[in-house]
């Protein structure tokens, strides 16, 4: 007996049925291509267990024995487009590399070495072979000169071998400065001053005693953001379009990163300490470039702001306001007199020398740009241990493996619109000395020669996936965790060796007790090279191959540690 319909309604209908109905009659082509692809369950599969879809093949020559093997690299790339298994390593490294530097309660570097008898004696070689050739021009015995830059040479060389860490001076041939322009360090009128203490040595944040005696080292994680080029919508579009400053938006997103080091370096003389940092450069919603940052230690919220308001950075470059040129008729070369000329009347343009010195004879001159912060500044405290710092490091993280564009997908006409009308003023920006685009605005830019395209510069700022976010999205100050990335990358090895219960690495093997080394010799291979297989060939052992890997992690990670100290969950 069914239970009575009201009337109106219908009893649902049963999905089992309702899956029957439309199935496919089986043998026909919409039953076929209802079935998955098998290399497509492959390369998920390869991407599950962390394998790299696009390897790096190299043929490694035994020069002893003549025999040959192929071994396939992971192809290291950050792109999660392109290779997602290697993004995601890279993301997860980042995460590891944040999380060991964030609240440490010591200092990562610990102080050099003292110098060894050997170095101290190249050292004094050095000092007397300056003191002669300061005597040589002295005595204006020119042809004894060249030797003892010779002999210097030698030493410098000597001096790096030894185990001496940069230059031990400048070479002499940087002696003559001549030509190096200066600026004026004085801080502008519109930009508040700030105090400036002596920076101390040390990294650490401050130490908190709470009232039942336990105590606490917080740090905090910060926001910069750009500031306001005209109101916009909340999909990131502005509300009107024709008074948009995408100029300034622009050249804003060109200098940013010299903006951020400029933060860090007044916020350092500020507090009193060597602040550090670790944190990623993305897009918000309006295109715009903004930072966020874990910071070692506490700072005052009333100080960040202070410090973001009062920094700015100059760009000294011959004005760029107006295009003297279009795309469509840009300047010509001419390749007798080795210079870019006006196509209409054969002038030349003002070289980048000169439009420099027009800069530094006019009194009146002012930078071609200047960038600040907007007055969105948030920061917050983190406690470390806590799910909120695990949370910030993945909000952190969130982009890493994301090109800037893709950060924000454009999903509506406004949202393509804004972008193309971005990237058509990053197209025609300058955005160093050298840039094609000096040639838009009747400039020759500095060492010009006839391959410039007016429009086409390859600087990583002008392509359409950067949204003018120019060098690293990663920024990790010095003396963070005390590693870089190669060295977090030997501990996770490291830690899967004890995991294992593997005493001897192959790093740690000596070749030189070894009656007879081998040597080898490495070459990039080709895919069309008959002794290469095809490449789900090599996906396939390597997927068996990590299946084994995990299997066995699995099986360590679950029987007890003969150590109580050794953890059993991998680093983050």
């Amino acid at each position: 007996m069914t239970a009575p319909t009201l009337p109106g309604l219908t009893p649902a209908p049963d999905p089992e049925t309702v899956a029957a109905a439309v199935a496919p009659a089986p043998g026909s082509r919409a039953a076929r291509l209802a079935l998955p692809m098998s290399r497509r369950v492959l390369t998920e599969m390869a991407a599950e267990y962390g394998v790299c879809l696009r390897p790096v093949t190299l043929r490694r020559t035994d020069l002893h024995t003549g025999q040959t093997e192929v071994i396939d690299l992971p192809c290291g790339t950050t792109r999660e487009d392109k290779c997602p298994p290697c993004a995601n390593r890279a993301r997860r490294l980042r995460q590891t590399q944040i999380q060991e530097g964030w609240h440490r309660t010591d200092e990562p570097v610990p102080s050099p070495n003292p110098a060894t008898e050997e170095q101290r004696e190249l050292v004094m070689l050095r000092a007397h072979l300056e003191f002669a050739r300061d005597e040589a021009q002295r005595a204006a015995q020119f042809d004894q000169v060249p030797a003892i830059d010779q002999a210097i040479t030698e030493v410098e060389e000597a001096i790096a071998a030894e185990g001496l860490r940069g230059a031990i001076a400048p070479s002499h041939e940087q002696d003559d400065n001549h030509g190096r322009r200066k600026r004026s360090t004085r801080r502008r009128q519109d930009a508040p001053d700030l105090p400036r203490k002596k920076v101390e040595p040390r990294t650490v944040g401050k130490v908190y005693t709470a009232p039942d005696g336990t105590q606490h080292r917080p740090s905090m994680w910060l926001s910069l953001t750009l500031d306001t080029y005209g109101r916009v919508l909340p999909d990131g579009t502005p509300v009107d379009p024709d008074t948009y400053d995408y100029r300034r938006a622009a050249w804003d997103a060109v200098h940013f990163a010299r903006l951020l080091d400029r933060f860090w370096q007044n916020l350092r003389r500020c507090v009193g300490w060597n602040v550090q940092y670790a944190g990623c450069v993305e897009p918000q919603r309006r295109l715009a470039p903004h930072a966020h940052f874990a910071i070692r230690g506490t700072i005052p919220r009333a100080v960040l702001r202070q410090v973001a308001a009062a920094t700015y950075h100059q760009v000294w470059w011959p004005p760029a306001d107006e295009l003297v040129y279009s795309l469509d008729r840009p300047p010509v070369w001419d390749g007798d007199r080795g210079e870019w000329v006006d196509r209409d009347t054969g002038q030349p343009l003002t070289s980048w020398a000169d439009a420099l010195d027009l800069i530094d004879t006019d009194p009146d001159a002012t930078p071609a740009h200047v960038v600040r912060f907007g007055a969105q500044v948030h920061a917050e405290g983190v406690t470390p241990g806590t799910v909120h710092a695990n949370r910030t490091i993945g909000y952190i993280t969130k982009y890493i493996t994301k090109s800037a564009a893709d950060c924000h997908k454009a999903a509506s006409d406004r949202q393509r619109d804004h972008l193309d009308r971005l990237w058509q003023q990053l197209r025609v920006t300058p955005c160093n000395e050298r840039c094609a685009n000096w040639l838009l605005y009747g400039i020759q830019p500095k060492k010009a020669h006839g391959r410039l395209q007016a429009g086409r510069c390859k600087g990583k700022v002008h392509q359409r996936a950067t949204l003018g976010i120019g060098g690293r999205r990663i920024l990790v100050s010095r003396d963070w965790s005390g590693k870089t990335l190669a060295d977090h990358r030997a501990d996770a090895r490291a830690w899967v060796r004890r995991l294992l219960g593997i005493t001897t690495g192959a790093d740690d093997t000596d070749p030189v007790d070894q009656e007879d080394p081998p040597v080898y010799a490495w070459e990039l291979a080709r895919p069309e090279d008959p002794d290469i297989p095809p490449l789900q060939h090599r996906l396939l052992r390597a997927l068996s191959q990590r299946a084994q890997w995990k299997a066995a992690l699995l099986a360590a990670r679950d029987r007890p540690s003969p150590d109580p100290a050794l953890p059993t969950d991998q680093p983050a």
